[in-house]
């Protein structure tokens, strides 16, 4: 099985070439040699189940892997009971919408910790999840929920207590592995392709070799402050990274294949071929292509 890439949502070109429907991203994302898409529901899922079963219709037949990244309002560690749980609401509905679209993966985010200790945003975080699992087993889902590490300081989401979470029920939860803000976070961490093998290591040991094997992953460049994350940027970027080619070593020297989603600014479909173009040549270069 090879590595996949793709956009999260339209590119600007998508647009500029007179495109307006997601319907059409599927097949505009295959021509341009890509086979993975991330359909954006953060500010809201409000497509009908109608047209997201055409948009899965759609990249099903172009062989396009699909995946949702939910909305950004969902708060599993909110100090708020109420808001944890109408969270969970959010999250079965964003499972329906993951089933419609053929999607095998939701993209959440975890939470913050701005007003809470780390210890009791982590016990919010882990009770919410804990029923999440139970809400989509009940429903008989076959979407895993992907917990996303995250780029600010004040945010739930370091490598470690994603893992932590997704060790709740590795059945149904998975970690997303956002490069880019866990190099933002920690103030440009990942440089080299042994700081990437140790992430796919991480995983590995707690939660097993496939789940390392088929990470599903967000990668951009990202501005960063001394708080973590600032702003995506394209891969015109040559100051913060974190950069491709590293990671095109790791994931040629560990055999892995996963899934990338691309967030650049506006640039994604082009950037996310750029990352196929790069691991290829890594793949040429160790004789593996």
């Amino acid at each position: 099985m090879a590595a996949k890439f793709g956009p999260g949502g339209n590119s600007e070109s998508f647009y500029a070439e007179g495109f307006k429907s997601t319907l059409q991203a599927p097949a505009w994302v295959r021509a341009r040699g890509l086979d993975a898409y991330e359909y954006q529901g953060g500010n809201g899922i409000t497509a009908s189940a109608k047209t997201l079963s055409a948009i899965g219709e759609a990249a099903a037949g172009q062989g396009i892997s699909m995946s949702l990244h939910t909305p950004y309002y969902i708060s599993l560690s909110s100090e708020f009971e109420e808001k944890r749980a109408k969270s969970l609401d959010y999250i079965a509905a964003s499972a329906d919408a993951c089933e419609a679209l053929g999607a095998r993966i939701m993209v959440v985010h975890t939470g913050s910790a701005a007003k809470l200790s780390r210890e009791t945003a982590m016990a919010y975080a882990a009770d919410t999840v804990e029923k999440a699992c139970v809400l989509l087993a009940d429903k008989g889902s076959h979407v895993r929920m992907g917990l996303e590490t995250m780029g600010k300081q004040n945010q739930l989401g370091t490598l470690d207590e994603v893992l932590r979470l997704c060790g709740i029920a590795p059945s149904i939860l998975a970690p997303v592995i956002d490069f880019g803000h866990m190099n933002a976070r920690e103030g440009g961490i990942l440089r080299t392709a042994d700081d990437f093998k140790r992430i796919f290591d991480a995983v590995a040991s707690a939660l097993g070799g496939e789940a390392a094997d088929t990470l599903h992953c967000h990668f951009s460049h990202i501005e960063y402050t001394k708080m973590g994350e600032k702003r995506h940027l394209t891969f015109a970027d040559e100051t913060y990274g974190p950069f491709f080619e590293p990671l095109a070593e790791a994931i040629v020297s560990l055999g892995v294949s996963p899934t990338i989603i691309c967030e650049s600014a506006g640039t994604m479909a082009e950037d996310a071929l750029r990352m196929k173009e790069l691991l290829y040549a890594a793949e040429q270069r160790a004789g593996r292509a």
